[in-house]
């Protein structure tokens, strides 16, 4: 006997109610079979389409012309599928210009036309260059996909020159030429080749994963944030410097100082004036009139430096159960009359004596010089409107970590102990290990844009630069490096993650915790440069770990011997790209200059892979399955159909 609504009402579990409720959700989007089917068809041909290229760099450390660069050619990228759709067809040359005119299209253009080269004849060369270039980039995607990353503007135009086979190509030459003769002579053609070379770029690289270290050494990380902003599709796993930035503009003083002296320390002050709209004024007004001029260290490095390990020194104070907290209270250890300070059991030498702020009293409480300087820039970080956007979209699209088609992101470490198990940290009255923990630092570092409390932003401080940081994992010297000579005091011992994840067991163990099991996960990382001028390898531990801090920095040149280390992932493998150094973008347009990567393919899939194998996969597998309780509902008669 069938049962009436009533009576299935009765006998429904929770379960089954909830998911009535959500099936009919689901209805008000697919209102009837037809239109579920219809999805349904479309999700399963997703599945089996080439799975997208990924993009991952590292430690950008304010490098905007460099990263620019790296973003255009798509780390190489864009050279290979120049390479496959126009050899031999197009001479090395050819190719170059081609190559030029997608990474910088206006600038190339205005640079052409000044040598007279630019005419009908080139526009509509190059348009039909470009045409078949997109059309040979969208082919993994679908065309819906396509269209909705084409400029709202030139969508239809794009759209009917890209979708045509190589037949139809052929029948309907006349009707493509007619439309690119008529955007050349619209006076569009710069507009629509630009427009192109951004389609091509974007549809080379589906996702950008940045490791970590927008922030640091370079002028503009300002730049780069805008770029990073703007981009559809990235993720961020917060680094050392990242968070350094953001628990500034959280209002941390510690955080602002920090960020401060850097800037001071590598003459990037423009970067927080500039980019940021920060004034220092007042800072530099009482640095000069406060320190001695013709010391060793400048009166604003020196302002600056005394100010951050006095707050430094409040922050430890009230976490007296931070791993090693005590140890980083140095300005009560400073002996002025003999010149030197007590590190351990040592006493250092001093740079200077100078520190009139400093009450041997009381060494870390604050002059009120120093208090009217510091209440004024916390206001300024606060309420500098670019930055608060810049880090909203660091929260919004960042974390410490992601979990990605089977590989673990994050920048620095794993609290390891010295056996390989995972450290326990305190964390506010409880004890956390692991992704324990690491979930902890994120919601923390949450906590202190959405509330700002006063453990929320030490904590941002402590993710900076903390023994047990996830984003540093090292003892960071900064008060010696300031004021100690002698560089024996500078070493800052590491956490056994860096040298125990060379093992290959280690890191199994690491992926396994954060629910990564089989022999295709990997973990990759930043942070660390990889020093290749010492035989170093960014590929470890049998290929479960992988180190992509080569250097983009400038900085690190020296040390790394390359300029950087970025990551491909395509429907082929995984390719390692050891960069040379960029010169700047006047070389790349006036000789076609270009970034060499050298190429280690590193791991090759068995089959190339389809969507069907990421985790998107697992989602619309999901959604298809969801879809067929939805059609099972409509023909029992638990959900009633509907016309659009």
């Amino acid at each position: 006997m069938t049962q009436g609504p009533q009576q299935q009402a009765q006998d429904a579990t929770p379960d089954t109610v909830s998911q009535l409720r959500y099936l009919r959700l689901l209805s008000q989007r697919f209102p009837s079979r037809r239109a579920a089917m219809s999805e349904i068809i479309n999700l399963r041909a997703i599945l089996t389409l080439p799975r997208g290229t990924d993009h991952f760099i590292s430690d950008i450390h304010g490098e905007y012309e460099a990263f620019e660069h790296i973003l255009n050619n798509c780390s190489g990228v864009i050279r290979e599928q120049i390479r496959v759709v126009f050899s031999p067809e197009l001479d090395a040359h050819e190719q170059a210009e081609l190559r030029t005119l997608v990474y910088y299209p206006r600038e190339k253009i205005d640079r052409l036309r000044g040598e007279g080269v630019v005419d009908e004849a080139w526009y509509l060369q190059n348009l039909y260059r470009m045409v078949r270039l997109a059309r040979w980039v969208a082919g993994k995607y679908t065309r819906s996909k396509v269209r909705k990353s084409m400029p709202p503007e030139y969508a239809y135009i794009m759209d009917e020159l890209m979708h045509a086979t190589r037949d139809e190509e052929k029948v309907r030459h006349a009707y493509h030429r007619s439309i690119l003769e008529s955007v050349v002579a619209a006076g569009a053609a710069d507009d629509f080749i630009e427009a192109l070379a951004g389609l091509i770029k974007r549809l080379a690289v589906d996702r950008l994963h940045v490791v970590g270290d927008v922030f640091d050494r370079g002028d503009h990380a300002d730049k780069v944030m805008h770029v990073i902003e703007h981009h559809p599709s990235v993720d961020v796993q917060w680094g050392n410097h990242d968070i350094a930035w953001m628990g500034a503009a959280c209002g941390s003083a510690a955080c602002i100082c920090s960020v401060v002296r850097t800037c001071v320390r590598y003459g990037t002050l423009s970067s927080i004036e500039s980019g940021y709209g920060i004034s220092l004024r007042e800072l530099a007004l009482f640095a000069n009139r406060t320190y001695r001029a013709g010391d060793v260290i400048s009166p604003f490095q020196k302002a600056i430096d005394v100010m951050l390990f006095k707050v430094e020194g409040q922050t430890y104070r009230r976490h007296p159960d931070w791993r090693r907290a005590s140890e980083r209270l140095l300005l009560d250890k400073l002996d002025l009359a003999r010149g030197t300070v007590r590190i351990g059991d040592r006493d250092w030498p001093l740079k200077t004596c100078d520190f009139p702020t400093i009450d041997p009293e009381d060494p870390y409480r604050l002059s009120p010089g120093e208090k009217d300087v510091l209440q004024g820039l916390q206001a300024a970080f606060r309420d500098a409107d670019r930055l608060r956007r810049h880090v909203a979209f660091l929260y919004e699209r960042g974390s410490i970590y992601r979990v990605c088609d089977g590989n673990l992101l994050f920048h620095g470490c794993i609290p390891l102990a010295s056996d390989g198990s995972f450290c326990s940290v305190s964390c506010e009255g409880t004890w956390r290990r692991g992704r324990d923990y690491l979930d902890f630092c994120d919601s923390v570092a949450r906590r202190a844009w959405t509330r700002g409390d006063q453990s929320a932003l030490d904590w941002m401080y402590y993710l900076w630069c903390g023994a047990h940081s996830p984003l540093s994992g090292r003892v960071v010297k900064t008060f010696e490096r300031a004021f100690v000579s002698d560089r024996a005091a500078w070493e800052e011992p590491r956490d056994p993650y860096y040298d125990l994840t060379d093992r290959e067991d280690v890191c199994v163990r690491i992926l396994e915790e954060f629910g990564l099991h089989g022999p295709e996960c990997r973990i990759i990382n930043g942070h660390t440069p990889v020093r290749t001028v010492r035989g170093e390898s960014p590929v470890r531990a049998n290929g479960r770990k992988l180190v992509i801090d080569g250097g983009v920095c400038r900085a690190y040149h020296d040390k790394t011997g390359i300029a950087g280390y970025t990551l491909i992932a395509d429907p082929f493998g995984m390719r390692i790209k050891a960069h040379r150094p960029f010169a700047s973008i006047k070389d790349v347009l006036d000789l076609n200059a270009d970034i060499m990567s050298d190429d280690d393919r590193f791991r090759r899939w068995p089959r190339p892979l389809t969507v069907g194998d990421t985790d998107d996969g697992v989602q619309i597998r999901e959604q298809i399955a969801d879809l067929r309780e939805l059609l099972a509902a409509y023909r029992n008669g638990d959900i009633t159909e509907r016309a659009r």
